[in-house]
């Protein structure tokens, strides 16, 4: 399994009860929505490089694993 880094992030408790509503809506652990959006975000902004050898998510799929626009 590749090695992954941990940090302590602290949220005010609005931000952690709506970020557990969202994770728990989308049957994601907490860890893996905060990830989620982390990556589409650094993903919209330009900011991952082309090819990244790191294990990412696939950040274009809903939880069944389909994905969310089927056009793209």
């Amino acid at each position: 399994m590749a090695k992954r880094d941990s940090f302590l992030l602290r949220l005010n408790p609005t931000t952690m009860d709506a970020l557990r509503r969202w994770s728990e809506d989308e049957f994601r652990s907490m860890n893996s929505q905060i990830e989620m959006v982390l990556q589409r975000a650094l993903k919209e902004a330009g900011r991952l490089p082309e090819k990244s050898n790191s294990p990412a998510p696939d950040i274009a799929t809903e939880p069944s694993g389909k994905p969310e626009n089927p056009t793209e």
